[in-house]
């Protein structure tokens, strides 16, 4: 009998150790279950934020140039009343080209502040300076008495920088 009781005492132990393991395993699949929805919605979360920043880059980069157009119109208006001021019928043939004259340096001027503003410069040249490949084409080459060897003569077309890029290199004269 006392056999039969430790056998009762083994299997009650073996039940108890079995419902454990069972309770224990039940808890487990319930929190892989729980992690796996948690990663499904963080990796859905994670592809929604991914398209929204891709979209967010193609807009970016479609309008980019939204500003600089921006900054452009007021020198289109400049150009329209430079022609409505040439239009004018009480004007004579001197006074038109006065006129012109001073809408086109208006237009300039509100050109290059546009784009000042946006980063581009002109590339500064002196005449008499040096040569510089990186910042000058050189179109022609000139005696010059007055002038060394290497020396710009003449600016034939300026050169625009954007930042630190050269957009286009000023086109010089120098000297032989």
């Amino acid at each position: 009998m006392a056999d039969k009781k430790k056998q009762n005492v083994k299997e009650q132990e073996q039940k108890t150790t079995q419902e454990e393991q069972e309770r224990s395993c039940e808890e487990l699949e319930k929190k892989l279950q729980e992690c796996e929805e948690k990663y499904l919605r963080a990796y859905a979360d994670f592809e929604n934020m991914k398209k929204r920043l891709e979209k967010e880059k193609i807009q970016a980069i479609e309008y980019s140039l939204e500003k600089f157009a921006q900054d452009l119109l007021p020198v289109l208006d400049s150009l329209d009343m430079a022609l409505a001021a040439v239009n004018k019928d009480n004007l004579n043939a001197e006074e038109a080209v006065e006129e012109l004259k001073k809408g086109i340096e208006l237009t300039i001027e509100q050109f290059i502040k546009a784009l000042n503003k946006n980063g581009i410069e002109v590339i500064e040249i002196e005449e008499g300076g040096e040569f510089n490949p990186h910042l000058h084409e050189a179109i022609l080459q000139v005696e010059d008495a007055e002038k060394a060897a290497g020396q710009i003569v003449q600016t034939i077309q300026k050169g625009y920088k954007y930042k630190e890029r050269i957009l286009r290199p000023a086109k010089v004269s120098v000297a032989k």
